[in-house]
């Protein structure tokens, strides 16, 4: 009876039994922690979120006009360069008239690529193509509206030949911002108090908050009435570039406690 003890201890301890039970108390380890874990952390609260929205209008003071110029098929990669940048520079001198600052003017891309002709499934270089776009920042289009579409004129009448978009935004969006957020904030309390009188409760103080701004001037952009690349341009006839009225949304969530 002893012998037979003994061999059943002797295989108990074997390794592999020992690290069978080294897992059964690890698993029941986790079991019992996640349980006080749930009991003393997760303690049931009785709370509620509310969604307010705020919305603030603005008329947008600053534009961003984006346009370029695109040489195709010049005989050289050095004929292609020298096309758009005296092309360029006429564009740029130009804007000089409607007192664009230089620091206002931006390259966005320059890029030069052969061109290739494709006959019988086999390319040959047929001439060399460069593009470069500009971004031309005007201020103050409240009181100046008619400068936006004078650089597009006057850029067209220099030989450009692209109208990418045209950007509008605001120069103190972080101040419409708050003001939007602030407006939500009191929709949001507005709502929290009928709905706790409707529900016959009283709320407590505010245990967290969001925050998500829906719409702003850095998330629009507007094309004005223009496509992509090659553009047809009518020289020297500025087009109707109105900026309208927009809006920045925030909206805001509070999380009381019920009492």
């Amino acid at each position: 009876m002893n012998e037979e003890i003994k061999s059943k201890t002797r295989q108990f301890l074997e390794p592999k039994y020992l690290l069978a039970l080294v897992l059964v108390l690890a698993v029941t380890a986790v079991a019992i922690v996640s349980i006080l874990r749930d009991r003393i952390v997760n303690v049931q609260q009785n709370q509620v979120s509310i969604t307010g929205q705020g919305k603030v209008s603005y008329q947008p003071d600053i534009a961003t006009v984006t346009l370029g110029v695109q040489i195709d098929r010049a005989s050289t990669a050095d004929s292609a360069l020298q096309q758009l940048n005296e092309k360029v520079a006429r564009i740029i001198s130009s804007l000089d008239a409607l007192s664009i600052k230089k620091e206002d003017i931006q390259t966005q891309t320059y890029t030069l690529n052969p061109q290739y002709d494709y006959k019988d499934n086999v390319s040959t270089v047929a001439g060399y193509g460069a593009n470069q776009k500009l971004t031309i920042k005007v201020s103050d289009i409240i009181n100046k509206p008619e400068v936006v579409s004078q650089v597009v004129a006057q850029a067209g009448s220099a030989q450009a030949n692209q109208v990418v978009g045209i950007e509008f935004t605001v120069s103190s969006v972080n101040d419409l911002k708050q003001q939007a957020r602030i407006l939500a904030i009191q929709d949001a309390k507005s709502k929290s108090g009928g709905l706790a009188k409707a529900a016959g409760v009283k709320l407590g103080k505010v245990e967290n908050w969001y925050e998500n701004v829906l719409q702003s001037p850095d998330m629009n952009s507007s094309n004005g009435g223009y496509g992509g690349s090659d553009v047809a341009m009518n020289k020297g006839i500025a087009p109707q570039v109105p900026s309208g009225t927009q809006d920045i949304i925030v909206e805001v969530g509070l999380t009381y406690d019920v009492k």
